[in-house]
């Protein structure tokens, strides 16, 4: 939820482009007809899983019931889509519709059409009410949530049984098997992604679990406070100083490969969604899924809030193809697109009536334990115009709190808050 956003299962490598990016938001096709240009992020982590297929099928499908309007696709990586995006806009080649990680920047400078603008009242109105509070900036939805998700502790079962340890409650816990699974020779005994693909969620959870987060109360960033700064400072003196996270820096250890590692067994835990679960099971790895464990320090029965990730689609105006724009999609957001493109990722589906019926073989267990999760989920502060900065500046920079070398979480987090009340000036 890639952003994945929410955002979602992401390839590394760009694995095809359906059409070349240049002439992005043109007007092509034959005779009287109109292109559209989706910029989209990629879900997929192999040729075989590539969103392509997917993309391919319903523009397809949907040209044939619109003969006039043809759409085009274009496939980024997560760690690049909402930067070259906003290089597009920027250079006045903005695309018609954009699959990515946040919006409200865009709809703050008036780039975007609204949910009405767009869509039927009934397509408008089938959205899960959380999403589409996020996806508002006023009482005006311009984020439109596409698949969603949220995040659980993973843990491999065999190593943990081969190390003697159970799942971790809280912080002491999770030092406690993680020391364990490296006496056993675990290469990551903790997986901690906190490289620039998708920072910003591994630290929000770390956050959440000492009752911190990315805003306080009045919805206004808190990306310095003392729960932020404390929990960054456990990190780096009990988890990296002991070298129980493995033989990468967290600042150099992108989700991706994160994952890879534990499908190949090398991870003793790390945090995750559905998608993740499925992948290891088809490789017969035993995964155990709990709520990320909390500081110690934390009163008994606070539960804080998990991570809840939603990917946006967003329409441009620039082009002018309002209508072409609403009738497409109206086409992806009927259930039997979205609920074929959540399926194929394990991801949850964004409306009312596709979640209540999944294609598939419908929610199992796994997929109702992050539906659960998502209901007192937490998501990234998305309407908030200065979002897409701000979220850029935390995954390129979070990373050096607890770098090996002498990591200074105080002063990297007050840097970071610094260049996001900047980021917000310009808003």
């Amino acid at each position: 939820m890639r952003r994945s956003t929410f955002g979602t299962a992401a390839g590394a490598v760009v694995l095809a482009l359906l059409v070349p990016l240049a002439g992005c938001g043109s007007t092509a096709g034959d005779g009287d007809g109109t292109t559209l240009h989706l910029v989209a992020a990629e879900y997929g982590d192999g040729p075989g899983t590539s969103s392509k297929a997917f993309w391919d099928k319903v523009t397809a499908d949907f040209t044939a019931q619109h003969p006039a309007v043809k759409v085009e696709v274009k496939l980024l990586p997560w760690a690049d889509i909402d930067r070259e995006v906003g290089k597009m806009v920027k250079a006045g080649k903005a695309p018609d519709m954009a699959l990515m990680g946040s919006y409200s920047d865009f709809a703050a400078e008036g780039k975007l059409y609204s949910a009405d603008e767009l869509l039927s009242v009934t397509a408008e109105a089938n959205f899960l009410p959380p999403l589409a509070e996020a996806g508002s900036v006023g009482n005006t939805l311009y984020g439109l949530p596409f698949v969603a998700s949220s995040r659980l502790l993973f843990y491999n079962e065999s190593l943990f049984t081969k190390a003697g340890v159970s799942a971790p409650k809280t912080w002491s816990d999770l030092k406690a098997a993680a020391k364990a699974l490296k006496d056993k020779g675990v290469k990551f005994p903790y997986a901690m992604p906190l490289g620039p693909e998708e920072a910003h969620a591994e630290a929000l959870i770390w956050e959440l679990s000492n009752g911190g987060g990315y805003a306080d109360s009045s919805g206004n960033y808190s990306l310095a406070s003392d729960q932020n700064i404390q929990a960054f400072r456990w990190i780096r003196d009990n988890l990296v100083t002991p070298g129980l996270l493995g033989p990468v820096p967290p600042a150099q250890l992108n989700r991706q490969d994160a994952f890879a590692a534990f499908l190949r067994g090398e991870v003793g835990m790390l945090n995750g969604y559905p998608s993740l679960a499925y992948a290891a099971k088809s490789r017969g790895i035993s995964v155990g899924t709990v709520n990320m464990p909390v500081n110690d320090t934390l009163s008994s029965g606070e539960t804080p809030p998990t991570v809840g990730v939603a990917d946006w689609m967003a329409a441009f105006k620039q082009n002018g193809h309002r209508a072409q724009i609403g009738q497409f999609l109206d086409y992806v957001y009927q259930d039997k697109n979205l609920s074929d493109f959540a399926g194929r990722y394990h991801l949850l589906p964004s409306t009312l009536s596709a979640s209540a019926t999944p294609s598939r073989d419908g929610l199992d267990k796994t997929d109702e334990q992050f539906l659960t999760a998502l209901r007192g989920a937490q998501l990234y502060p998305v309407n908030d115009p200065s979002w897409v900065s701000v979220s850029d500046i935390i995954k390129r920079n979070i990373g050096r709190a607890v770098d090996p070398s002498g990591g200074d979480p105080k002063g990297v987090l007050e840097g970071i808050a610094q260049k996001a009340r900047e980021a917000g000036k310009t808003h």
